[in-house]
């Protein structure tokens, strides 16, 4: 079985594969890590309630965004499951052409939810989108070219600003308003922020189309945690949650078998 580890900013999204077969998913705060060994106990324990033994886990594989946290994954995977991790970064296999300028700059995330939408969808113009703690989208052309895109704060940095950086303003739930118009402070900031970020996508994809693909609308792919929240607004069309744990594991598949 192979293990498979998104270290995002907010969260680490974690997936186990058996062949081709997604079996379990779950989730865990970055923030606090943990020492290593805090982790791989988190780990074995967390497989161990999802019915997959941890003993059965014979590869693992990482993509992060957050430096910090690669020693205390990468020595819990060889304590505990008793193997180097894949890493995905600049200069491993893809299956796509990375042409942005800088390719270390680039987030292993953002590269592999872009394999796995290439992959979904070959032949095929892509944008992803992947709304968590920011909101970033990635073009990918029909002949598999990474291009790169567009990063903008993600709706909980949103409302985390506005409740941190002013005197009277709260920390309200994020979710979709009834109307645009806010009658209380708490209703307008969540029609700020969800209309303000639905505007935001709308324009950045007819900007992306229009530069990339001579205003031909590509296929779009939503992913993220916060990706569902924009459901009805019909901005995707897909929604992937797990695009990037897949495309860790076809990263992971490529290095190996070369």
């Amino acid at each position: 079985m192979l293990l498979c580890l998104d270290i995002g900013n907010s969260q680490i999204h974690a997936g186990v594969f058996e062949g081709d077969v997604l079996r379990c998913q779950f989730r865990k705060t970055t923030h606090p890590l943990g020492s290593s060994d805090e982790v791989g106990v988190f780990l074995s324990a967390v497989l161990r309630e999802n019915g997959v033994d941890p003993k059965a886990v014979r590869r693992t594989a990482i993509c992060s965004v957050v430096p910090q946290a690669h020693y205390s994954v990468r020595a819990a995977c060889v304590k505990y499951f008793h193997c180097e991790p894949f890493v995905l970064q600049a200069g491993a296999k893809t299956g796509l052409r990375v042409r942005y300028r800088n390719p270390h700059e680039v987030g292993a995330d953002r590269i592999a939810g872009a394999i796995a939408a290439a992959l979904r969808r070959p032949a095929t113009p892509l944008i992803v989108v992947d709304c968590g703690t920011a909101t970033t989208f990635d073009v990918v052309t029909s002949e598999g070219d990474y291009l790169g895109g567009a990063i903008l704060p993600g709706v909980g940095i949103s409302v985390e600003s506005l409740a941190g950086k002013t005197a009277r303003l709260p920390t309200v739930e994020i979710r979709r308003p009834a109307t645009a118009l806010g009658r209380s402070t708490v209703e307008s900031i969540q029609a700020g922020v969800y209309h303000g970020h639905v505007g935001a996508i709308q324009r950045l994809l007819g900007e992306l189309a229009r530069e990339v693909f001579g205003g031909q609308r590509p296929h779009v792919v939503g992913t993220g945690g916060f990706t569902r929240l924009f459901e009805e607004e019909k901005l995707f069309d897909e929604i992937v949650p797990e695009l990037v744990l897949l495309g860790l594991k076809r990263a992971e598949d490529l290095n190996r078998e070369s």
